[in-house]
């Protein structure tokens, strides 16, 4: 026998209905009238919201990432439409509109984290203080079959670990989507792809099964990490914009993974009326311009720009991330040098780095961390009592106040900022620095160097610090 040969012939047919009604439309021709009329609204409405934010730029840290959120509209809306009209080529348009949700959830962690503190200096702070919360289900579960709470399903003693544990999560779907879209390009144009087969021979089961798992790895990490997290930051409604952008990425991916299952096992068969072409690409590309039309109206409440004009009663009064100046919309003429900026990916590049690098080696050399030393001996490393009823409803700062206030962190409440002023926290993901403790025997103990050791340098009280 030889090597399985793809039936692509789908890819080849045009499609030919019976009219729904006498001399009336097809379905095909019906489902790209409504999908193009969704589109148009959807772009119009996301595309509003994102021009009000990119004109009034004012705070770039957290903006940035809102308007790539944003951008998921738009693109799945233009990908649903195309997908719909040039349905032989649709593989290539949902693979590379697919590789933009890793983006959507790379920001989304992205702007929580920015709420919690300005810099990644300060969130690492935050999070040496904070006692990780149990794992959400299913991890209990496994906690129980295998190893108990202190196997390999246990929850971090170091907070620090548990948020590189979390960002490993998210930001390892941004590469291996992306990895798994040249994958899926390439196998489809030597015909080795085949979307109609769940063939083991055929590279289609297999991107579909790594992409379903990395997806639910990062949701579940996102989810977890909003757990964590959502007192400190409660005056930003985060459940609404987690909920936005959890039900885009779980619909668009799954729907469409589900009705592909169900085509491929022959449990849903084509008709005259409705030809396999519209069951396997029409019908889930139809549903998600429908989603994405009512995305595109809660996206107004989830993101709102008016929090960032000036004179707004809750609206930003920083320029910079340490609270100095007045408001100044740095968006440029219409908003373009905010668009440029929001589109910029190296941040991106940087912080799933930084993930890998931890996975790969930061991991193995994370108990030389001060945070795993006694922390009731260790200074500025318990959490604030206020930490988590943090109340900056009139005020452009963050939910920062963990970690018992580290001096970069003061800078943003009156003092000047530190020397690496302009480090947000993925333009310039660098490690922690080397720290040097007074322990309560009175001796001086060198705590070992952090696996991520900092150039910079950031004084902490009671700690004499080195670059």
């Amino acid at each position: 026998m030889g090597w399985p040969v793809c039936n692509s012939t789908l890819e080849n047919e045009s499609i030919s209905e019976t009219p729904l009604w006498t001399d009336g439309l097809t379905y095909h021709k019906l489902s790209v009238l409504i999908g193009l009329a969704l589109g148009i609204f959807s772009v119009v409405v996301s595309g509003g919201l994102i021009m009000l934010h990119a004109t009034h730029y004012s705070k770039p840290t957290e903006q940035r990432y809102i308007i790539r959120i944003l951008f998921m509209v738009p693109i799945y809306s233009l990908v649903a439409f195309l997908s719909l009209y040039y349905y032989r080529d649709a593989v290539y348009y949902e693979v590379l509109g697919d590789c933009y949700e890793a983006f959507a959830i790379s920001a989304f962690f992205t702007l929580l984290c920015q709420y919690i503190a300005p810099d990644l200096h300060s969130q690492k702070e935050y999070f040496r203080g904070i006692k990780p919360k149990q794992w959400v289900w299913p991890i209990p579960w496994l906690q129980r079959c295998w190893g108990g709470e202190n196997g390999i399903w246990r929850i971090p003693r170091s907070g620090l670990t548990w948020f590189n544990v979390i960002w490993a999560g998210v930001f390892q779907y941004c590469f291996l989507r992306v990895l798994m879209t040249i994958v899926a390009v390439v196998t489809q144009a030597f015909n080795v792809y085949c979307e109609e087969s769940l063939n083991p021979a055929f590279s289609h089961i297999w991107v579909l099964c790594i992409e379903s798992v990395c997806v639910t790895i990062a949701m579940y990490c996102l989810i977890q990490f909003y757990i964590q997290v959502m007192n400190d930051i409660a005056q930003y409604e985060p459940l609404l914009k987690i909920v936005s952008i959890k039900l885009v990425i779980f619909l668009s991916f799954w729907q469409s993974t589900v009705i592909s299952f169900l085509v491929s096992a022959g449990a849903v068969k084509a008709s005259k009326t409705i030809q396999m072409q519209d069951l396997k690409v029409g019908i889930p590309n139809l549903l998600i311009a429908i989603e994405m039309a009512i995305f595109a109206v809660l996206h107004w409440w989830a993101f709102p720009w008016r929090p960032y004009v000036s004179g707004h009663p809750n609206g930003s009064e920083v320029t910079d991330l340490y609270g100095n100046g007045h408001v100044v919309y740095q968006g440029g003429l219409f908003g373009m040098k905010a668009l440029v900026d929001a589109s910029n990916p190296w941040d991106l590049f940087k912080a799933t780095g930084r993930g890998f690098r931890w996975l790969f080696v930061g991991r193995k050399r994370r108990t030389m961390d001060p945070s795993y030393q006694n922390q009731s001996d260790s200074i500025s490393l318990k959490p604030a009592e206020s930490a988590s009823e943090t109340n900056l409803a009139n005020s452009g700062v963050t939910a920062y106040g963990g970690a018992g206030m580290s001096a970069a962190q003061r800078s943003r409440y009156g003092t000047s900022p530190p020397n690496e002023e302009g480090e947000v926290l993925l333009a310039h993901a660098q490690p922690n620095p080397t720290s040097y403790s007074i322990q309560s025997t009175g001796d001086l103990g060198m705590v070992p160097q952090s696996y991520d050791s900092d150039r910079s340098v950031l004084a902490l009280p009671g700690h004499i610090s080195q670059s």
